[in-house]
């Protein structure tokens, strides 16, 4: 319904409040109405039941359905401008996308204050300068004053002003400015914490741009060509071309043209290099957006590129909702990773939001990786994208071949077969650094009784339960849950209980025996809980002294470690053959993208995968023909599937602590829905239910059913009906279900 122009015949306001609730809740217009009238943007709190909660104005209307006199009023406007038109688009796009509720889609695209309320202000801080009659004055004309007089001097060599918080570091009291401002020798002014970009006198890089290759330099053109443009662009490179180094370029441009980038990465670790690098390139601004800073840091940011402040914007996931005020390109680096896909409530893809914003806002996107999706593939090889290659390493070495270690019949310590620990010994004495890579945290995956076979398992869940031993405990890492390790077998009372498998902390206990005079950093989500504790130890790993580095996923991402040449892969096995379809795709771009640390200086790199299926045709092919070959493999065995990218899922997923009830409600669905489909003629598939592959876990059953078609406008439409009879259903509200567009996994 179209607006009418701000406050005129404003009667009703439809606002969109953090609810479950898919639909718009109409108020009436408080007494006092903002500065610039009723439009949608504005913030409002609202009564709601016996609350009152923030809602934003989506619609304004001259007319209800209700009767006027039955709507309560809003209780306050919390704006004097509304949050920008744009972003208010993107929210609304993805909440009818995605099918989730739009008062809460607008809530999770907010920074936690902005849901509470605060008003969107940058936070602000003092910055001093001479005045004239400062300029004139000479230190000695204070005479005794010695503090004022060596501020004054400070002060002078900084005709641009030095902050409070900097005069404070340097020992100077707010006496010393106070006496300076009394005697009209300086003067504050506020001006936000992340300031508008200064004069660039010494041009828009602090440091100077690398000199390009050839690929590069034609990527780069290729890239500048689409400046003014929706021009999306698939840039594969392999790990090691200096994809991150054309990035760099392509956003001095756009910053040069007055415009601002926003760059989206799939891990927290990540950001902190990201940022460093590019803040030492460049002489503006540079913010993050990520789950580690407080509240009050992710308001500042976005804030800052919402008023434009901030010319270069870089953060994970949820920064795709980060407002621009002159938006000029998007970048999305490594593009396949399954971070940018939210897992629960609201179930967005930044990724292929990305496109989709940038497609609105009329820029150039590029998505970065050396194993693209197998969508981006398609759309690429279809001519939606531009395809833009770089095939060549910086270092000049080719990328590492994966070769093959046959694990059947062979003693392993920790996991680690005899010819791989001479391997590590070699390298080692050679004065280099070796990844040892296990996708697996804890001690060891679980614990088993050697007499019975009992194995330790949760109460709560269908899995077993990791054996830690910092500290000492099982683990569920599904739902968390902890508990003693046991002194015998509940089962037959043995005390022969062991260690069955292996994950990270056991790799690092061998490799310490092993090699007591090297170092061991260990890299998982347990050793890296600590703030800046990844950091801290990717500082001592780039010394470039030998060292033994024994990780999860973490360290296989985007990290450049210039001083390792061995990679080991433990286990390859361990994700080649899950229920999930994805699984083949996800294990070989892990592989890829950890084999890719090898070699990325000026030693080459060698990289050695234990298997125990070293003839299985699809590791064969990635080791032999690399991941291009086994790409162009999957998408003829998902086009005979039927699966996605060639066609487009959506999957209703369904959990209660009985299982009846969640197994009632999800028949009855589907079977709702596959007469619905019949009736309209409608072209998409109804497959289910069945139980989720993990059928219990943190103690809820857990069942889900599959919707598929070809085309997105029949799939988009039945999720609709379903989601309206779902809550027209009295036995929904037993049961917690949720619908997936464009699952990223089945489990």
């Amino acid at each position: 319904m179209s607006s009418p122009s701000p406050g005129s015949g404003v009667a009703v306001l439809g606002v969109a409040v953090p609810t479950p609730l898919r639909r718009l809740f109409d108020y009436r217009p408080g007494a006092a109405a903002p500065e610039g009238g009723w439009q949608p943007g504005l913030r409002v709190r609202v009564p709601l039941g016996r609350r009152e909660v923030v809602g934003v104005v989506v619609e304004c209307r001259a007319h209800s359905e209700l009767p006027l006199d039955t709507l309560k009023p809003v209780s306050a406007c919390l704006d004097t401008q509304p949050l920008p038109a744009d972003w208010l688009w993107l929210c609304r796009f993805t909440a009818r996308y995605y099918q989730h509720a739009l008062g809460d889609t607008l809530h999770q695209a907010m920074p936690v204050l902005l849901r509470q309320g605060r008003p969107l202000e940058a936070r602000t801080r003092e910055r001093w300068q001479l005045t004239a009659a400062g300029r004139d004055t000479s230190a000695a004309q204070l005479g005794r004053a010695r503090r004022q007089a060596e501020l004054l001097e400070l002060l002078r060599q900084h005709p641009r002003g030095v902050v409070h918080s900097v005069i404070s570091a340097q020992g100077f009291a707010r006496a010393q400015l106070q006496g300076l401002a009394d005697k009209g020798l300086a003067s504050a002014t506020e001006e936000p914490l992340t300031a508008a970009p200064a004069p660039r006198q010494g041009g828009l890089l602090a440091e100077p741009a690398l000199t390009l290759n050839r690929e590069q330099a034609a990527a780069l053109a290729a890239l500048h060509e689409g400046l003014e443009r929706y021009h999306p662009c698939l840039l594969q490179g392999v790990t090691g071309s200096g994809k991150t180094e054309v990035y760099l370029q392509l956003i001095e441009a756009v910053v040069a043209h007055d415009r601002q980038a926003l760059v989206l990465v799939p891990e927290i670790g990540l950001t902190p290099q990201t940022l460093a690098r590019f803040r030492r390139r460049f002489r503006v601004p540079v913010v993050a957006l990520h789950s580690q800073l407080t509240d009050a840091e992710r308001l500042d940011a976005w804030e800052a590129a919402r008023a434009g402040r901030a010319p270069i914007v870089i953060g994970t996931r949820s920064a795709i909702f980060t407002p621009l005020a002159r938006p000029g390109a998007i970048i999305v680096d490594e593009e396949h990773d399954g971070s940018f896909k939210q897992q629960d409530g609201l179930r967005y893809h930044a990724r292929d939001l990305a496109i989709i914003r940038a497609h609105r806002e009329g820029i150039p996107v590029v998505l970065g990786s050396a194993t693209p999706s197998l969508e981006s593939l398609v759309q690429a090889r279809a001519g939606h994208y531009r395809h833009l290659q770089l095939t060549r390493r910086a270092s000049h070495h080719a990328p590492a071949r994966l070769e093959l270690v046959d694990l059947r019949g062979r003693r392993r310590q920790g996991g680690l077969v005899p010819p791989v620990i001479d391997a590590i010994r070699q390298a080692l004495a050679a004065g280099n650094q070796v990844l040892v890579f296990i996708n697996r945290r804890g001690f060891a995956p679980t614990l088993a009784c050697h007499a019975c076979g009992w194995l330790a398992e949760c109460d709560h869940c269908d899995a077993r339960l990791t054996l830690h031993r910092q500290p000492s405990q099982l683990t569920c890492h599904h739902c968390e849950r902890q508990r003693p390790l046991p002194d015998a077998c509940p089962d037959c009372g043995s005390a022969d209980l062991r260690p069955l498998g292996t994950g990270t902390e056991r790799s690092e206990e061998t490799l310490a025996a092993l090699f007591p005079d090297v170092a061991v950093h260990r890299i998982d989500r347990d050793s890296t809980r600590r703030k800046d504790a990844l950091e801290q130890t990717l500082a001592e790993i780039r010394r470039g002294e030998p060292a033994l580095l024994v990780g999860t996923q973490m360290i296989a991402k985007g990290h450049h470690l210039p001083h390792v040449t061995l990679v080991v892969v433990v286990n390859a096995d361990a994700g080649l053959y899950a229920s999930d379809f994805r699984a083949l795709e996800h294990s070989a771009q892990l592989l890829v993208q950890v084999a890719g640390r090898a070699g990325r200086a000026e030693r080459p790199g060698r990289v050695l995968v234990q298997t125990l299926h070293p003839e299985d045709p699809h590791l064969r092919l990635l080791a032999e023909r690399g991941y291009e070959a086994l790409a162009e493999q999957l998408l003829e065995e998902r086009r005979a599937a039927g699966l996605p990218p060639y066609r487009h899922l959506a999957l209703l997923r369904l959990e209660s602590p009985r299982e009846a009830d969640a197994t009632q409600l999800a028949g009855e669905a589907a079977e709702a829905l596959r007469d619905w489909l019949a009736s309209h003629a409608l072209a998409v598939d109804c497959l289910g239910p069945v139980p989720a592959p993990m059928e219990r876990r943190q103690n809820r059953y857990h069942v889900q059913t599959m919707l598929r078609s070809e085309r997105r406008g029949p799939l988009h439409d039945a999720c609709a009906w379903l989601v309206r009879w779902l809550e027209a259903q009295p036995g929904a509200r037993r049961v917690r279900w949720s619908l997936d567009v464009d699952p990223q996994t089945l489990s």
